[in-house]
């Protein structure tokens, strides 16, 4: 059956708050600087109070690359958890009308709706400060096995696997793609989440996983090599599409014997690389989902991660589909 998705995206939802502040505002609320800090709930509401000419949009990685098919043209899905109150809305309004479908119903008890505080200081640094509240409870309950099987491929946040709810909610998906005859797409996310779940990854990629998505550092983790070319090598050796990010040195892109180099696209300035793995996926999927060869997918994905590394934040300013 022909697909009424592209790529459906299952992560962990999440409202980007940003603001610009400067370093004593940093010293006064014990911020530091540069850092990527996990808060609890009240210190969250604290600091959002804090907060002045703050921009709220929908993000967390998986939304971002979402967002990226949908600047591309492509059709996208997303499910993730949000609570019913005025973040949750935030997220809602904001995913959907950037194109992406959206309809995982809201939480209307437990924790609030997650959120990332993003201070941004004169010197292009940004200090982060995220609450992972309501989006931890994803349940298998919120996996659509028709939605799933409607999307060519099912895209899936590496995040998703420390809380075991979620853990199960992956699975169904994994499980319920295949059953439909689509695609699984996993991406590692963190080198630090390969580190805490290591020999689990390993059997997804093998057993449940139909294209790979990691950046340099994640893909030695996995395979606790020293090497970028023996991680490839590993890649290589499971036979399925593998796409590994290099920063500057572009992209590599494996399936079995075929092997592809591609530079990255070029940019004026590096302001914030914020999201430039996300959006390489959102472009190399796009490519994919239209049966386009593998290193056409990588020069597409180079160049959406190019044009979101030209600005702050993880969504295209640039229609993506001009670009191409």
């Amino acid at each position: 059956m022909k697909a009424s998705y592209d790529v459906l995206g299952i992560g962990n939802a999440i409202v980007d708050v940003l603001a610009r502040t400067d370093d004593e505002f940093l010293r006064l609320n014990r911020l530091a600087k540069g850092a990527m800090s996990l808060i609890d709930a009240e210190r969250a509401e604290a600091l959002y109070q804090a907060m002045r000419g703050a921009v709220e949009c929908s993000g967390g990685s998986c939304a971002n690359t979402m967002a990226g098919i949908a600047s591309l043209g492509g059709r996208a899905a997303y499910i993730g958890k949000v609570r019913a109150d005025g973040l949750g809305w935030t997220f809602r309004h904001d995913i959907r009308n950037v194109g992406v479908a959206f309809d995982t119903p809201a939480a209307t008890s437990g924790p609030s709706t997650a959120r990332c505080l993003i201070f941004v200081t004169p010197d292009a640094q940004r200090t982060m400060n995220t609450y992972l509240g309501a989006c931890v409870t994803l349940t298998a309950a919120d996996i659509d096995p028709v939605l799933v099987g409607s999307a060519a491929v099912t895209y899936i946040e590496g995040y998703l696997w420390d809380p075991p709810d979620a853990k199960a909610a992956v699975v169904k998906a994994m499980d319920a793609a295949h059953a439909a005859g689509r695609q699984v797409a996993l991406t590692l996310s963190d080198s630090f989440c390969v580190d805490r779940w290591r020999a689990e990854f390993l059997d997804l990629v093998r057993t449940r996983v139909d294209i790979l998505f990691a950046n340099e550092s994640e893909l030695l983790s996995l395979y606790q090599v020293n090497t970028f070319d023996e991680a490839l090598q590993a890649a290589r050796s499971e036979g399925k599409v593998a796409a590994l990010t290099r920063s500057a040195k572009g992209s590599v892109v494996v399936r079995g014997e075929e092997v592809h180099v591609v530079d990255a696209a070029r940019v004026g300035q590096v302001v914030d690389t914020t999201g430039a793995g996300d959006l390489y996926a959102a472009g190399f999927l796009y490519g994919f989902t239209r049966g386009l060869p593998l290193a056409e997918c990588a020069r597409i994905g180079g160049v959406a991660a190019a044009e979101i590394i030209s600005h702050f934040g993880a969504r295209p300013e640039t229609p993506l589909k001009t670009l191409i």
